[in-house]
C-alpha cells in the first residue's frame, strides 16, 4: 500500500467516523477499498480484516428496527487469532503476574476436531466464551468489539438480487464433505462478508434464555442453511463434558458453531484505527 493510498483511506475513515460521508447506497456493491481495512493488534503478527457496512432500517416481525454502521470481522473467527485468546500467546513467558482477563481453560479434546487448525474457523466455543474473547480484543486494540444482535446479522446475511446459488457462496451438507473449509474460499456477500451462511453457524447476542446460532453450517442442508436458519443450544451439544458443573467455555459435542464480532463504526476513534492498520511492505 503507497503512502498516498494509506492517507486516502485514513481520510475515509476519519469522515466516516464524523459522520461526513453517507453511508447508505443503492445497489448491491458496498464493499470498497475505503471500507474494508486490515487491522493488527499491537504485540501481535496476525492480522484481521474488518468491513464497514452501512446502516439500514429494517422490518421484522415486531416492527421496524435501526441497524447502525458496523465494522464487521469479514469471515468467521479463525483459530490463528482464537488460539492467541486461549492459550495467552499475547503474555510473555516471563510474566508471573495474575492475569486480569478471563481465559477458556485449555480444551481436553482437540479443538478443530482434526478438521484444519490455521485458516479454519475456531468451533466448539460457548457463546460466552465467544464474549470472552470480545471483551479481550476490545481491551487489546482499543476498540469496542461485541457479538452482532440477531437482527443485526441477519440484515448483514440479507441476500439481494445478485447473489449467487448456495454452492457459490456456503459450506453446507451438499458439498462440505462434513467437515469445516479454510474461510474466505467461497463467493463474498454484497457487503464483502465470506460465509454468512454455512461453513459454521454462527452464536449472536439474544435476550433468550438459551443461546442461539445463526445462518446453519457444514452439516445443515440448503433449507436449514440460510439468513433466517437459526438453532438453539442443547444439552446435548455438551453431553459428554466430563466436567461438573458444565464447563461454560467449550462445548464437547458440537462441532459447528463459531462466530464473527463487530463494532458499532460511531464508537470508533479514527486515530485508532489508523494506529492498528497493518502496513503491507511495498514489494507484497
Amino acid at each position: 500500500m503507497n503512502t498516498m493510498t494509506k492517507m486516502t483511506k485514513f481520510v475515509c475513515i476519519v469522515l466516516i467516523c464524523m459522520g461526513v460521508v453517507p453511508l447508505f447506497g443503492v445497489g448491491s456493491e458496498y464493499t470498497t477499498e475505503e471500507s474494508t481495512l486490515e487491522l493488527r493488534v499491537p504485540g501481535m503478527t496476525e492480522t484481521f480484516t474488518i468491513a464497514l457496512c452501512p446502516g439500514a432500517t429494517i422490518e421484522t416481525e415486531t416492527g421496524p428496527v435501526e441497524i447502525p454502521s458496523l465494522y464487521v470481522l469479514t469471515t468467521e473467527l479463525t483459530w490463528d487469532l482464537y488460539d492467541i485468546y486461549v492459550y495467552k500467546l499475547d503474555e510473555p513467558e516471563e510474566d508471573t503476574k495474575a492475569d486480569a482477563i478471563s481465559r477458556p481453560s485449555k480444551p481436553y479434546v482437540p479443538p478443530d476436531r482434526g478438521f484444519g487448525h490455521d485458516g479454519y474457523p475456531a468451533i466448539g466455543m460457548t457463546r460466552h466464551a465467544a464474549q470472552g474473547f470480545c471483551e479481550w480484543l476490545s481491551l487489546k486494540s482499543g476498540l469496542e468489539v461485541r457479538l452482532p444482535s440477531a437482527d443485526e446479522w441477519s440484515y448483514l446475511a440479507s441476500p439481494d438480487a445478485s447473489d449467487e446459488p448456495l454452492d457459490k457462496i456456503a459450506w453446507f451438507a451438499d458439498n462440505a464433505e462434513h467437515t469445516t473449509h479454510p474461510v474466505s474460499k467461497k463467493q463474498p456477500n454484497r457487503f464483502g462478508l465470506f460465509d454468512m451462511q454455512g461453513n459454521a453457524a454462527e452464536w449472536v447476542m439474544t435476550d433468550t434464555r438459551k443461546p442461539i446460532a445463526y445462518g446453519g453450517s457444514y452439516r445443515d442442508d440448503a433449507e436449514s442453511c440460510t439468513v433466517q436458519s437459526s438453532q438453539k443450544e442443547v444439552s446435548a451439544w455438551n453431553q459428554s463434558d466430563p466436567q461438573i458443573p458444565k464447563s461454560k467455555w467449550w462445548l464437547a459435542d458440537c462441532s459447528w458453531v463459531g462466530f464473527r464480532f463487530v463494532i458499532d463504526a460511531k464508537s470508533v476513534d479514527p486515530r485508532t484505527l489508523e494506529e492498528l492498520m497493518h502496513v503491507a511492505d511495498e514489494t507484497d
